[in-house]
């Protein structure tokens, strides 16, 4: 029952969510949430280390998620409900593109997306402060110190155009510093 109960909560995640990685997060974290395979807190750890990790963070995160409640079957199986709507799709859209691709209301659906994505990696990023107490109206070393990271992270990401590995890597050095 909880490896059916996986695969069709990922498949359902799968199909719905559009915009890559950062942008399922949000509903990935809804759904696990919901039938309480982890609590926030682990969940916020699981996505830091599937984010950290080689390949896909969705595809990484059903792992995780999968792994932590069935073992190697829960993870295969979460993979393949992740995985399995997208392989369907893209054969599918593959097949309509080549006819459509330069139709204008095709070309305004896509232009039409674009935005939802944004704000969905946007949102996932302040829901997990706030569910983790990451943000919060105190003025604290903690959070003020988080907010300094984070600000930081921004900087040599966009300004400097330092590569994210580094700045994870620092981030963390900093975190061993501060909070050790």
């Amino acid at each position: 029952m909880l490896l059916w109960q996986l695969f069709k909560t990922f498949f359902i995640i799968g199909l719905v969510s559009f915009g890559g990685g950062y942008a399922i997060i949000p509903v990935i974290q809804t759904e696990v949430l919901r039938h309480e395979w982890m609590t926030p807190q682990q969940f916020t750890d699981m996505i830091a280390i599937a984010g950290m990790s080689p390949g896909p963070i969705a595809t990484n995160s059903a792992v995780l998620v999968g792994y932590s409640m069935a073992n190697l079957k829960g993870a295969v199986v979460s993979a393949l409900g992740i995985l399995l709507p997208s392989v369907i799709l893209v054969l599918i859209i593959a097949l309509a593109f080549q006819k459509l691709h330069h139709h204008p209301i095709v070309k305004s659906v896509f232009y039409g997306l674009r935005p939802i994505v944004v704000s969905l990696i946007i949102y996932s990023a302040i829901k997990f402060a706030v569910s983790n107490g990451l943000v919060s109206l105190d003025a604290s070393f903690h959070t003020i110190s988080l907010i300094v990271i984070c600000g930081l992270s921004l900087f040599a990401l966009l300004k400097l155009r330092w590569n994210p590995v580094y700045v994870i890597i620092l981030s963390g050095l900093v975190g061993i510093a501060l909070y050790s």
